[in-house]
């Protein structure tokens, strides 16, 4: 079996990855509901621009399905499956995807139906209150359900105490949880800031990076041509969203001078390195 740092190097061809967000509007069952036809050919948009911007993954989430729920119905799998089939039907890169707010299941079914590549799980060993609940973490039943379908190929970008949630474990520190994640099975490890577009702190970053080892170090919020140089003296990839669009504003798109403006920095960082 693949060590989590050979499974991320199979995945990712460039070394310190960007891996674009395509927030979904919002699915089947939500009052803004626009049509599949609409919500494809806005995904497909979106992943041509991150594409042609250079990025080197993509990662699909249904974002705007607010408020989010712990788990969703058969409408949003049914839905949110034909459109990451589609997109990962036209993807040259690899194709990642989140069905949230904490649908492991769902997340997991579909990629392996789609052929995508990883899953990022918001909750996997961290216990935390955030606004739809307790979220106690069940490692063991997501990897038994990820062997029960065959998906083992399917790697984990798990967070560690993840934005917006309150941890209900007193004095457990980032490293704790970065070193449980390890533990219990986790293909990679996604800091982020206290909020969406908020950048995680260098000391947190240090902290993870000390605590995993050679396993994938990943940035899961506020990644910006303006701080990724920093950024990425910890970590080994990031995931972007907020800082690739004009506004959070649910019908924003993603732009290509930003898509542009990112990627250029990422490839002056890569340069040195080589």
């Amino acid at each position: 079996m693949d060590s989590p740092s050979q499974k991320f190097r199979s995945i990712f061809q460039n070394p310190k990855p960007i891996i674009g967000m395509i927030a979904l509007p919002p699915m089947l069952g939500y009052p803004e509901y626009s049509g599949l036809e609409s919500v494809i050919e806005r995904a497909l948009g979106d992943l041509d621009t991150l594409q042609k911007g250079g990025v080197d993954g993509v990662c699909v989430e249904n974002d705007y399905d607010r408020p989010h729920v712990m788990t969703v119905g058969p409408e949003i799998v049914a839905s949110f499956t034909c459109v990451a089939r589609e997109v990962a039907k036209h993807a040259k890169v690899p194709v990642g995807l989140e069905v949230l707010l904490n649908d492991w299941r769902a997340s997991l079914s579909i990629a392996k139906v789609i052929g995508a590549r990883f899953v990022r799980l918001d909750f996997f060993i961290d216990r935390v209150r955030i606004a739809a609940g307790v979220v106690e973490p069940e490692p063991e039943a997501v990897l038994a359900f990820r062997k029960k379908i065959q998906a083992e190929s399917v790697a984990l970008f798990t967070d560690i105490q993840v934005k917006y949630s309150e941890l209900l474990e007193p004095g457990k520190t980032l490293g704790f949880s970065a070193e449980q994640a390890i533990a219990a099975g986790s293909d990679g490890l996604i800091v982020s800031g206290k909020v969406t577009g908020e950048g995680p702190t260098l000391a947190d970053l240090r902290e993870t990076r000390e605590a995993a080892g050679d396993v994938p170090v990943l940035v899961g919020s506020g990644t910006s041509p303006q701080n990724v140089r920093d950024l990425f003296q910890y970590a080994d990839g990031a995931i972007v969203g907020t800082s690739l669009k004009n506004s959070m504003d649910s019908h924003e798109r993603i732009v290509a001078e930003r898509v542009e403006q990112l990627m250029g920095v990422v490839r002056e960082i890569r340069a040195k390195r080589s």
